[in-house]
């Protein structure tokens, strides 16, 4: 998988690969997991994109993200 993100999240931000806001379906939900400090959601963009994000206290931060399946 390709980081394209830093520490900080996207938050309010884009997907860089189709431009659908991160927080408005359509995403799907491949799997989630308890941490300690909240929890780990796998998600899949609307274009394919598969992202991690980081479910606190702060809110949800997409913490990393893969390029969709089709692109170069």
């Amino acid at each position: 998988m390709t980081s394209t993100t830093g520490a900080t999240g996207t938050t309010g931000m884009c997907c860089p690969y189709c431009g659908w806001p991160n927080d408005a379906e359509p995403f799907q939900v491949v799997s989630r997991h308890g941490t300690a400090t909240g929890s780990t959601v796998w998600t899949r963009c609307g274009c394919g994109s598969l992202q991690v994000r980081a479910v606190d206290d702060r809110g949800a931060r997409i913490v990393s993200r893969s390029r969709p399946a089709d692109a170069p």
